[in-house]
């Protein structure tokens, strides 16, 4: 009867201690999710809230392959157009917070928060920052058959005949850059608003519209194809791939500076090691050189920041783009 007493007694004590360890090894999956991520059979998407084919779909293939390859799982890249970029923002935002959806983002959600206040979703509060990928300078171009030869011929122009601007969207960079334009040069382009910066490309090429200050990985093609001309390229300095393009400063609107970005977030309550894990690969991937080399042929400018940074870099966007917005009366139509 004893020994039955103290096999029962060791039994419970047993069942207890495994009871109690169960929590323990919860908590320590827990705590270092980033260990397990992402698990064997998942599937990760990259939203991009833009039509395929422009600045920040190019981006988000070529890291998204990247990290599929580099964790072996499938990594889908899914286009979630319009709403001015808030209908993909917002999926990831109201999204799982698990990492298994990541944002692609460009300066189009620094100038939102400013054009909707009243958004379905906060960007600052519901999501977080991953990486800041590369820029991008913006390409002032014209159809080839367009009488504006160049970037001063543009500035007269504009000032006399109401010239038709289009972009990707209203609050874009493209439109952000044109609204820089017409309040450095007083002049009142129209603008011409698009889902994405493809099909605006189609109509500026197809004479539809008199000039688009461009996202350079959107036109350089057209350029170097002869369906476009640059007249000037929005950066300090002149760009390796149109040489012979002078800058906006040397055509004689030296304000007229904006470098577009592309970047990625995650739903903000996302983990830190998750956030961690996705900085670290995607800085990596960015100077691997075979992605560096396709970046540039792009014509990204490669600037990697892993999310601290990329967090200080995002406020004093939100900060700098604010003001033009109040300053140019930018609204969101």
């Amino acid at each position: 009867m004893r020994n039955h007493i103290q096999r029962r007694r060791l039994l419970l004590a047993t069942a207890s201690t495994a009871l109690t360890a169960v929590p323990i090894w919860a908590q320590a999956i827990t705590a270092n999710p980033g260990q397990t991520f992402p698990k064997p059979g998942t599937t990760l998407k990259y939203i991009v809230p833009f039509a395929p084919g422009g600045l920040t779909d190019v981006m988000a293939r070529i890291v998204g392959q990247k990290l599929g390859d580099t964790w072996k799982v499938p990594l889908i890249v899914e286009n979630k157009a319009g709403g001015n970029a808030q209908i993909g923002a917002e999926l990831v935002a109201k999204g799982p917070a698990d990492g298994s959806q990541l944002l692609a983002i460009t300066l189009t959600h620094v100038a939102n928060v400013s054009l909707f206040p009243n958004a379905p979703y906060s960007f600052v509060k519901d999501l977080r920052p991953v990486a800041l990928l590369a820029g991008s300078p913006m390409l002032v171009v014209v159809p080839a058959s367009s009488p504006i030869k160049d970037f001063k011929d543009l500035i007269a122009l504009s000032k006399t005949k109401q010239l038709n601007a289009g972009s990707s969207g209203n609050g874009t960079p493209p439109h952000l850059t044109m609204a820089m334009f017409n309040d450095l040069n007083k002049s009142k382009m129209t603008h011409v608003p698009y889902k994405g910066g493809t099909p605006s490309m189609v109509d500026l090429i197809g004479g539809q519209l008199d000039v688009i200050f461009s996202n350079f990985p959107e036109s350089i093609a057209h350029v170097k194809g002869g369906k476009l001309r640059a007249l000037a390229i929005c950066s300090l300095g002149r760009h390796p791939q149109v040489p012979d393009v002078p800058t906006t400063m040397e055509a004689g609107m030296p304000g007229l500076f904006v470098e577009n970005w592309t970047a990625a977030m995650v739903q903000a309550n996302t983990p830190d090691a998750i956030v961690d894990k996705y900085s670290r690969e995607m800085i990596k991937i960015m100077f691997s050189a075979d992605v560096e080399e396709r970046a540039k042929q792009q014509g990204f400018r490669i600037s990697p920041k892993g999310s601290d940074d990329f967090s200080r870099f995002l406020k004093s966007e939100i900060d700098r783009w604010s003001r033009l917005i109040k300053v140019a009366n930018i609204k969101a139509t």
